[in-house]
């Protein structure tokens, strides 16, 4: 795992928490900021997994 890796998923569970944090106090604005993070989460993860790949391959 690449650094990218690693904090891509931490943002993702970060953010799923705010998220769920937002559902249970009823707070728009909190459920948003996670669905936010916790997308750019799963595209740094990508990204990661995407160098892994290459790296790989050569």
């Amino acid at each position: 795992m690449n650094k990218d890796q690693i904090k891509g998923r931490i943002e993702e569970v970060k953010g799923k928490v705010k998220e769920a944090a937002g559902v249970i106090l009823d707070d728009d604005a909190l459920k948003i900021e996670g669905n936010v993070q916790k997308n750019v989460g799963k595209v740094q993860s990508g990204l990661g997994d995407l160098k892994e790949d290459i790296k790989d391959s050569i």
